[in-house]
Parts: structure tokens; C-alpha cells; sequence
């Protein structure tokens, strides 16, 4: 999907980004949970709203979120588009869910993602795989004289589509100068494929070795903040909140070009 330009507003040349694989606000805290809380997959729960207002002022701290797992309104959820009532309830001025999976009314997963300016130009890529159900989302904003790209991303589970993912991805970076990638990309930071793709591709990692997953025992480096060489990253960290079963990941990048 592409929006028409709107106000395109010039950002700070430095920012402050997140990217979070919120869970749908399911909020599991423990591997029992995986069972015990099966149920939140496809029903409601009292806690839902609280769950993502907590999210909310996490964000609220931030300049561009990238969201993963997001849910864009359906039975387990209350009906509540995720993307947007956290945006509402942090005060940004532009948010933006991309549906990539829907079960029925059960569930409507995709990444959203939410900033404080309009961007210029917005577009939605179904990614290649053996299962569909992946997404990327772009977002092109001014930034004085540089053009830049925000990609969103929730890659597979299985090697083979995750391959075939990042090289689609490939294809959409190369064209473009000066890229900030948030996103789930469900391998590490040293897998061999994963390493290519940095090759392919030139971008940098900013959180190298930082683990996010499970939440309550980081274990794993799956999520990934990956910047232009023309990005100076000036910190990035893993944040401690436990809303999902990810930890919410964020760095501030100066915009040096």
C-alpha cells in the first residue's frame, strides 16, 4: 500500500527508536505460561488493556516504534486495534498496523508502527515463505537533506522462508541510502545467514550480543536494531520491562550525513 505524501516534517538529527514483538499483549512472564495461558491466544483477558497501556508509556519515551505481534482487532484482543491504542494513549501523531496473518476473528497479527511525524511515503511487503503470514512495512520521512527508510519486520521460524526473507529484503535496502531496521527476526545475532545478510546488504548492529528472548531469561538474540553506516548509533540497550515474552530493545542514532 502506498500513501499519498503528507506534510512531510523534518525529524531531529538525533532520535530515539524501540522495537518491541509485543506478544498481542498476551504478557507471558514464564515458560509455564506458554500452557497455563494458552487460552489469551484466542480469548480475551481482564488484563489486556492494562497490559498495553504499560506498553504505552514505554513508548511514549521514544521517537519511532517499530511493533511486532501486534494485533490489529479481533476476539482474543477485545476487538482493540493494538498499534493504534498505544499510539493514542503514548500521543503520537502517526501509527500504522500491516495485517500479515488472520485467523477468522480469533486473531490479526501484524507489525505496526508508530512516530512522531507524518512519513512521506509508506508501503507494505508480503515477505516469500513456505507459510504466509510475514510482513515488512516501510516508511520513508525528511530528514533535512537525507531520505530515511524505517523498516518493520517479523521474519519465519523456519530457516528455508527466513532465507528467502532476508533476501527479499535485500533487494528493498540496497535501494536506499540511509535505513533503520526494527524487528523479530527469529535467528541470531551469529547465525551464518543472518551474517550474510549484513554482507548483502551493508547494514551495521547495533545491539550486538544483547539478549532478548525469553524475557524472563534472556537466552537468545533474536531481535534485531540494524542501522546505514551513515547512522551513528550513540547507545543501544535492552530495556527490562517484561510485557511480553521479548524484551523491548532501543538505542538513540544520530543522524550524521
Amino acid at each position: 500500500m502506498t500513501s499519498a505524501a503528507v506534510n512531510a516534517t523534518d525529524c531531529p538529527r538525533r532520535i530515539r527508536v524501540l522495537s518491541y514483538n509485543i506478544q498481542a499483549g498476551i504478557g507471558t512472564r514464564r515458560y509455564t505460561d506458554y500452557v497455563t495461558g494458552s487460552w489469551r491466544q484466542l480469548l480475551p483477558h481482564h488484563q489486556h488493556r492494562d497490559v498495553l497501556r504499560q506498553i504505552a508509556g514505554l513508548a511514549g519515551d521514544f521517537d519511532i516504534v517499530g511493533l511486532q505481534e501486534a494485533d490489529a482487532g479481533s476476539l482474543r484482543t477485545g476487538f482493540i486495534d493494538q498499534t493504534r491504542f498505544i499510539a493514542e494513549c503514548a500521543g503520537f501523531d502517526f501509527q500504522h498496523h500491516q495485517s500479515n496473518r488472520r485467523v477468522g476473528n480469533l486473531a490479526h497479527a501484524g507489525n505496526g508502527l508508530m512516530a512522531r511525524w507524518q512519513p512521506e511515503d509508506l508501503q507494505e511487503y508480503d515477505l516469500p515463505g513456505t507459510v504466509p503470514g510475514r510482513g515488512a512495512l516501510c516508511a520513508w520521512f525528511t530528514v533535512a537533506d537525507i531520505r530515511l527508510l524505517v523498516m518493520v519486520v517479523h521474519l519465519s521460524l523456519g530457516a528455508p522462508s527466513r532465507q528467502l526473507q532476508m533476501t527479499y529484503l535485500t533487494e528493498i535496502l540496497k535501494n536506499n541510502e540511509y535505513c533503520i531496521v526494527l524487528g523479530d527476526f527469529n535467528v541470531s545475532q551469529r547465525n551464518p545467514s543472518f551474517q550474510k545478510f549484513l554482507n548483502d546488504t551493508g547494514l551495521q548492529h547495533a545491539n550486538r550480543d544483547k539478549l532478548t528472548f525469553p524475557a524472563w531469561q534472556p537466552q537468545r538474540g533474536i531481535d534485531h536494531l540494524l542501522v546505514s553506516p551513515g547512522l551513528q548509533v550513540e547507545c543501544c540497550e535492552v530495556r527490562p520491562e517484561t510485557y511480553s515474552d521479548h524484551l523491548p530493545l532501543h538505542a538513540q542514532i544520530s543522524l550524521v550525513a
